[in-house]
């Protein structure tokens, strides 16, 4: 029986190889990627790069997208994990690139990854071509999109919208990766302008109501010590929130 198989695959063996040769993600050589920066691979620990993106399905050769990409943390790992047939683009709101200190890091993070396409775009005006992505992260920012500040003018957004057109520019198939700090239920827009932590039933009814199916949910990144009552930026628990990591998956 051995042999007949054997013979089966030598004679298709154009069909068989390429699932056999497939590159694995090397999520490990990513992060160890010696251009990464010191205050990047700090946040290592806690972020669990490797395993997160491993349960999300991050795979070579994939177009991928990180959103509010702040320091370009997933963006550059994520531009070593696709490899050069895989493209990365990292999306910043134009408001949080809008004085001279944020615009300089901007800047030097474009010139650090050429490689990544680096968008800026109005925080409550998210867009993208239909089917761009394959792959998209949202890391500890989709709560924001209940968040207003004129100090940082950032006007009242349309949470529905947004994952409308994510959906659009997610292609059939294609994952969203959503991280965020898990809050108590109640007022979202009030939870968020106190504690910026969101309800996790709150971004499942979102997503699912555009579309998207809830694939799966890992306790990757959850710490049962977090209560839920302290502002994320509380330096008792900065850094060690207890957070949610949902796998969206469009439908085909």
């Amino acid at each position: 029986m051995r042999s007949t198989l054997a013979l089966v695959c030598a004679g298709l063996v154009f069909a068989c190889a390429p699932a056999a040769l497939a590159k694995a993600p090397d999520f490990a050589a990513a992060i160890a990627d010696p251009g990464r920066p010191a205050e990047a691979k700090a946040l290592d620990e806690g972020r669990k790069p490797a395993e997160t993106l491993a349960f999300l399905g991050l795979k070579p050769g994939m177009k991928a997208a990180d959103i509010v990409t702040g320091s370009g943390y997933w963006a550059e790992i994520m531009a070593d994990v696709v490899g050069p047939k895989g493209t990365v683009t990292g999306f910043e709101p134009s408001q949080f690139t809008a004085d001279a200190e944020s615009l300089q890091k901007w800047q030097k993070l474009q010139a650090r990854r050429p490689e990544v396409r680096w968008v800026s775009y109005p925080f409550e005006a998210f867009t993208a071509p239909p089917g761009s992505f394959d792959f998209t992260i949202l890391n500890l920012n989709y709560h924001d999109l209940y968040w207003q500040s004129q100090e940082m003018g950032i006007p009242v957004a349309d949470p529905a919208a947004f994952v409308t057109a994510l959906y659009a520019a997610t292609k059939p198939g294609g994952i969203v990766g959503v991280i965020d700090h898990v809050g108590p239920a109640g007022d979202t827009r009030a939870i968020v302008d106190k504690l910026h932590r969101i309800d996790p039933a709150v971004v499942k009814a979102d997503f699912t109501k555009a579309g998207f199916v809830l694939e799966s949910e890992s306790p990757l990144l959850a710490n049962p010590q977090d209560d839920h009552s302290k502002p994320v930026f509380d330096p008792a628990i900065r850094g060690k929130t207890d957070r949610f990591l949902f796998r969206f998956r469009k439908p085909k």
